[in-house]
Protein backbone atom coordinates (compact mmCIF):
# COMPACT_ATOMS: atom_id res chain seq x y z
CA UNK A 1 0.00 0.00 0.00
CA UNK A 2 1.34 3.58 -0.53
CA UNK A 3 1.45 5.96 2.06
CA UNK A 4 1.56 9.48 0.04
CA UNK A 5 3.17 11.78 2.73
CA UNK A 6 2.07 14.85 3.83
CA UNK A 7 3.58 18.62 2.57
CA UNK A 8 5.33 19.87 5.54
CA UNK A 9 4.04 23.55 6.30
CA UNK A 10 5.00 26.22 9.03
CA UNK A 11 2.64 28.88 10.45
CA UNK A 12 2.36 31.49 13.39
CA UNK A 13 -0.51 30.16 14.25
CA UNK A 14 1.31 27.11 15.55
CA UNK A 15 1.58 29.47 19.01
CA UNK A 16 -2.10 29.53 19.57
CA UNK A 17 -2.64 25.86 18.74
CA UNK A 18 -2.37 24.36 22.00
CA UNK A 19 -4.40 25.48 25.25
CA UNK A 20 -4.68 24.34 28.99
CA UNK A 21 -8.07 23.16 29.76
CA UNK A 22 -9.28 22.00 33.30
CA UNK A 23 -8.54 18.48 32.16
CA UNK A 24 -5.00 19.12 31.45
CA UNK A 25 -3.22 20.15 28.36
CA UNK A 26 -4.87 19.37 25.07
CA UNK A 27 -5.17 20.00 21.62
CA UNK A 28 -7.62 22.45 19.94
CA UNK A 29 -7.46 22.54 16.16
CA UNK A 30 -7.82 25.77 14.93
CA UNK A 31 -6.74 24.83 11.28
CA UNK A 32 -5.45 21.58 9.51
CA UNK A 33 -2.36 21.87 10.04
CA UNK A 34 0.17 19.32 8.86
CA UNK A 35 0.91 16.02 10.17
CA UNK A 36 5.00 15.40 10.42
CA UNK A 37 5.32 12.12 11.93
CA UNK A 38 5.71 10.37 8.54
CA UNK A 39 7.70 12.92 6.98
CA UNK A 40 11.35 12.33 5.90
CA UNK A 41 13.82 14.18 7.59
CA UNK A 42 16.51 16.70 5.02
CA UNK A 43 19.32 15.35 3.58
CA UNK A 44 22.36 16.20 6.44
CA UNK A 45 19.48 16.89 9.19
CA UNK A 46 20.82 15.20 12.70
CA UNK A 47 19.19 12.15 13.70
CA UNK A 48 19.29 9.72 16.47
CA UNK A 49 20.70 6.22 15.80
CA UNK A 50 19.83 4.04 19.06
CA UNK A 51 21.95 0.78 19.19
CA UNK A 52 19.96 -1.87 20.89
CA UNK A 53 21.61 -5.02 21.86
CA UNK A 54 21.07 -8.25 20.17
CA UNK A 55 18.38 -5.85 18.26
CA UNK A 56 19.90 -3.87 16.12
CA UNK A 57 19.70 0.06 14.76
CA UNK A 58 16.97 2.53 15.08
CA UNK A 59 16.67 5.42 13.44
CA UNK A 60 14.84 8.34 14.89
CA UNK A 61 14.20 11.99 13.10
CA UNK A 62 13.79 14.31 15.40
CA UNK A 63 11.79 18.40 15.32
CA UNK A 64 14.12 20.89 16.79
CA UNK A 65 11.83 23.46 14.58
CA UNK A 66 8.98 22.27 16.99
CA UNK A 67 10.17 21.68 19.82
CA UNK A 68 13.94 22.74 20.41
CA UNK A 69 13.74 22.60 24.16
CA UNK A 70 12.64 18.41 23.82
CA UNK A 71 15.41 17.57 21.02
CA UNK A 72 18.21 19.58 22.82
CA UNK A 73 17.91 17.67 26.01
CA UNK A 74 17.72 14.62 23.92
CA UNK A 75 20.31 15.10 21.80
CA UNK A 76 22.70 16.14 25.00
CA UNK A 77 21.93 13.24 27.13
CA UNK A 78 22.40 11.04 23.98
CA UNK A 79 26.26 12.41 23.21
CA UNK A 80 27.03 12.44 26.71
CA UNK A 81 26.40 8.67 26.77
CA UNK A 82 23.58 9.23 29.38
CA UNK A 83 21.49 6.49 27.69
CA UNK A 84 24.64 4.00 26.81
CA UNK A 85 24.04 0.46 28.89
CA UNK A 86 20.09 1.26 30.61
CA UNK A 87 17.16 -1.07 29.60
CA UNK A 88 13.75 -1.27 28.68
CA UNK A 89 12.56 -1.04 31.98
CA UNK A 90 8.68 -0.91 30.92
CA UNK A 91 7.62 -3.07 27.74
CA UNK A 92 3.47 -3.52 27.19
CA UNK A 93 2.27 -4.74 23.62
CA UNK A 94 0.30 -2.52 22.04
CA UNK A 95 0.90 0.24 23.56
CA UNK A 96 4.71 1.30 23.74
CA UNK A 97 7.91 0.71 25.06
CA UNK A 98 10.09 2.91 27.74
CA UNK A 99 13.83 3.45 28.82
CA UNK A 100 15.80 5.98 29.41
CA UNK A 101 15.96 5.54 33.41
CA UNK A 102 19.33 5.35 35.00
CA UNK A 103 17.63 3.66 38.09
CA UNK A 104 16.03 0.91 35.43
CA UNK A 105 12.54 1.09 37.56
CA UNK A 106 10.96 4.12 35.99
CA UNK A 107 11.57 6.22 39.27
CA UNK A 108 14.92 7.88 38.23
CA UNK A 109 16.53 10.20 35.53
CA UNK A 110 16.70 13.91 35.16
CA UNK A 111 17.31 16.27 32.14
CA UNK A 112 20.33 17.77 30.44
CA UNK A 113 19.97 20.65 32.95
CA UNK A 114 19.14 18.66 35.87
CA UNK A 115 15.40 18.39 36.93
CA UNK A 116 12.63 18.28 35.03
CA UNK A 117 11.59 21.10 32.14
CA UNK A 118 8.21 21.21 29.97
CA UNK A 119 9.10 20.48 26.54
CA UNK A 120 5.83 21.15 25.49
CA UNK A 121 3.32 19.35 22.93
CA UNK A 122 2.76 20.06 18.71
CA UNK A 123 -0.14 19.48 17.64
CA UNK A 124 1.74 18.55 14.40
CA UNK A 125 3.12 15.92 16.22
CA UNK A 126 0.74 12.64 17.10
CA UNK A 127 1.07 9.03 19.00
CA UNK A 128 1.20 6.86 15.96
CA UNK A 129 3.30 4.16 16.16
CA UNK A 130 7.16 4.82 16.35
CA UNK A 131 6.48 8.28 17.91
CA UNK A 132 9.32 9.21 20.06
CA UNK A 133 8.17 10.68 23.24
CA UNK A 134 8.62 11.62 27.02
CA UNK A 135 7.60 9.36 29.64
CA UNK A 136 6.25 11.54 32.57
CA UNK A 137 4.73 11.57 36.04
CA UNK A 138 2.03 13.81 35.98
CA UNK A 139 0.17 13.84 32.64
CA UNK A 140 -1.57 17.26 33.37
CA UNK A 141 1.49 18.85 32.58
CA UNK A 142 4.61 18.39 30.32
CA UNK A 143 7.39 17.87 32.74
CA UNK A 144 9.95 15.68 31.26
CA UNK A 145 13.06 14.75 32.02
CA UNK A 146 15.51 11.80 30.84
CA UNK A 147 13.00 9.01 30.04
CA UNK A 148 11.31 8.77 27.01
CA UNK A 149 8.84 5.66 24.89
CA UNK A 150 8.56 4.33 21.23
CA UNK A 151 4.64 4.05 20.96
CA UNK A 152 3.61 0.59 18.81
CA UNK A 153 0.24 0.92 19.71
CA UNK A 154 -2.93 -0.49 19.15
CA UNK A 155 -5.82 0.20 16.39
CA UNK A 156 -7.98 2.74 16.50
CA UNK A 157 -11.09 3.73 14.89
CA UNK A 158 -13.32 6.83 14.29
CA UNK A 159 -15.73 5.66 17.66
CA UNK A 160 -13.06 5.88 19.63
CA UNK A 161 -11.37 9.07 18.35
CA UNK A 162 -15.08 10.69 18.96
CA UNK A 163 -15.12 9.60 22.24
CA UNK A 164 -11.86 11.17 23.20
CA UNK A 165 -12.78 14.10 21.40
CA UNK A 166 -16.32 14.09 23.68
CA UNK A 167 -14.58 12.91 27.37
CA UNK A 168 -11.31 14.30 27.31
CA UNK A 169 -11.41 17.51 24.68
CA UNK A 170 -8.90 16.11 22.31
CA UNK A 171 -9.58 17.38 18.97
CA UNK A 172 -8.37 15.29 16.06
CA UNK A 173 -7.85 17.14 12.38
CA UNK A 174 -8.98 14.91 9.39
CA UNK A 175 -5.41 13.65 8.52
CA UNK A 176 -5.07 12.96 11.98
CA UNK A 177 -7.74 10.57 11.77
CA UNK A 178 -6.68 9.25 8.70
CA UNK A 179 -3.15 8.10 10.18
CA UNK A 180 -5.08 7.10 13.36
CA UNK A 181 -7.56 4.95 11.73
CA UNK A 182 -4.82 3.42 9.01
CA UNK A 183 -1.74 2.90 11.10
CA UNK A 184 -3.27 2.84 14.51
CA UNK A 185 -1.71 4.56 17.94
CA UNK A 186 -2.31 6.02 21.64
CA UNK A 187 -4.53 8.87 20.03
CA UNK A 188 -5.58 9.08 24.41
CA UNK A 189 -2.02 10.38 24.85
CA UNK A 190 -2.34 13.28 22.60
CA UNK A 191 -1.86 17.08 24.16
CA UNK A 192 -0.38 15.20 27.24
CA UNK A 193 2.99 14.20 26.74
CA UNK A 194 6.15 15.57 24.52
CA UNK A 195 5.88 13.87 21.14
CA UNK A 196 9.30 15.20 19.19
CA UNK A 197 10.56 12.44 17.13
CA UNK A 198 9.50 9.64 15.14
CA UNK A 199 11.20 6.62 13.97
CA UNK A 200 12.23 6.23 10.44
CA UNK A 201 14.14 2.91 10.21
CA UNK A 202 13.86 0.14 13.01
CA UNK A 203 10.40 -0.18 13.29
CA UNK A 204 10.41 -3.60 13.06
CA UNK A 205 12.81 -3.47 16.25
CA UNK A 206 10.10 -1.50 18.20
CA UNK A 207 7.45 -4.35 17.50
CA UNK A 208 10.45 -6.99 18.43
CA UNK A 209 10.94 -5.64 21.94
CA UNK A 210 7.40 -4.95 22.46
CA UNK A 211 6.82 -8.82 22.22
CA UNK A 212 9.53 -10.03 25.32
CA UNK A 213 7.98 -11.59 28.29
CA UNK A 214 7.34 -9.66 30.83
CA UNK A 215 6.97 -9.95 34.89
CA UNK A 216 5.99 -7.50 37.17
CA UNK A 217 5.23 -3.59 36.23
CA UNK A 218 5.57 -4.98 32.76
CA UNK A 219 9.89 -5.35 33.11
CA UNK A 220 11.39 -7.73 30.29
CA UNK A 221 12.23 -10.97 31.59
CA UNK A 222 15.04 -11.07 30.19
CA UNK A 223 17.11 -7.39 30.02
CA UNK A 224 16.64 -5.67 26.96
CA UNK A 225 19.79 -2.86 27.14
CA UNK A 226 20.38 0.11 24.93
CA UNK A 227 24.34 0.08 23.73
CA UNK A 228 24.48 3.32 22.45
CA UNK A 229 22.48 6.29 21.69
CA UNK A 230 24.00 8.95 19.29
CA UNK A 231 23.08 11.66 16.71
CA UNK A 232 24.55 11.50 12.65
CA UNK A 233 23.56 13.34 9.88
CA UNK A 234 20.74 11.96 7.85
CA UNK A 235 21.55 9.85 4.42
CA UNK A 236 18.91 9.13 2.62
CA UNK A 237 20.44 6.82 0.83
CA UNK A 238 20.88 4.38 3.53
CA UNK A 239 17.70 4.84 5.97
CA UNK A 240 14.87 2.09 5.27
CA UNK A 241 12.09 4.32 4.92
CA UNK A 242 8.85 2.13 6.07
CA UNK A 243 5.60 3.25 5.80
CA UNK A 244 5.23 1.62 2.12
CA UNK A 245 5.18 -1.66 4.10
CA UNK A 246 3.66 -0.62 7.39
CA UNK A 247 1.16 -2.90 7.93
CA UNK A 248 3.13 -5.65 7.48
CA UNK A 249 5.75 -4.51 10.14
CA UNK A 250 2.90 -3.66 12.45
CA UNK A 251 0.19 -5.89 12.18
CA UNK A 252 -2.11 -3.44 11.72
CA UNK A 253 -4.44 -3.56 8.93
CA UNK A 254 -6.07 -0.67 7.54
Amino acid sequence: MKFKLPVAAVSLLLLMSTVLTGCGRKYVQLQDFPILNYTPPAQGDEIIVMTVKDYGEIKIRLFPDLLPEACENFTTLANSGYYDELIFHRVIPDFMIQSGDPKGDGTGGESCWGGKFDGGVSNQLIHVPGALAYANSNAMTSTDGSQFYLVTGESVNNALLDTLTEQQKIYFTQEARNLYTQYGGTPYLDGSYTVFGQVIDGLDIIFQISSVETGANDKPKKAVYIESVRTEPYDNSQIRWYPTDYETISGVQS
